[in-house]
């Protein structure tokens, strides 16, 4: 499974950003004590956090996307095979190019690799 950073980071941020909203929570309802208090102010963390977390971990404009079409020739070996090309991502964006370049698994793996060097996230 490759991890994408960009959502690891902002769910790290988002953890942190929730520990002084239920702190808060837990000041104000001290007085039903500890275990009540704790109990409600994880489930108005739950709402709210929800919320969020949802948005980190399925939002498309945090992922990158990828068309895949089958039996195209690839750009760099020639091969007829399953095809893949990076349509968007961090620094990057082939959404409207006139001629999409489609490449085999060995040379898309190849490429990202190439991207990677150049800063494109994905």
């Amino acid at each position: 499974m490759e991890v994408n950073f960009k959502r690891y980071g902002l769910y790290l941020v988002r953890w942190q950003l929730s520990t002084p909203i239920l702190a808060g929570v837990l000041a104000l309802l001290g007085g039903l004590g500890a275990l009540t208090a704790t109990i409600i102010a994880n489930l108005i963390g739950g709402l709210i956090f929800f919320w969020v977390d949802r948005f980190i971990f399925t939002s498309e404009t945090l992922a990158a996307q990828w068309e895949v079409r089958e039996e195209v020739r690839c750009v760099d070996c020639g091969t007829i095979a399953r095809g893949y090309r990076l349509v968007r991502a961090e620094n990057y964006d082939k959404t409207n190019d006139p001629a999409p370049e489609f490449r085999c698994e060995a040379c898309s793996k190849r490429k990202s690799e190439e991207l990677k060097k150049r800063g494109v996230r994905h």
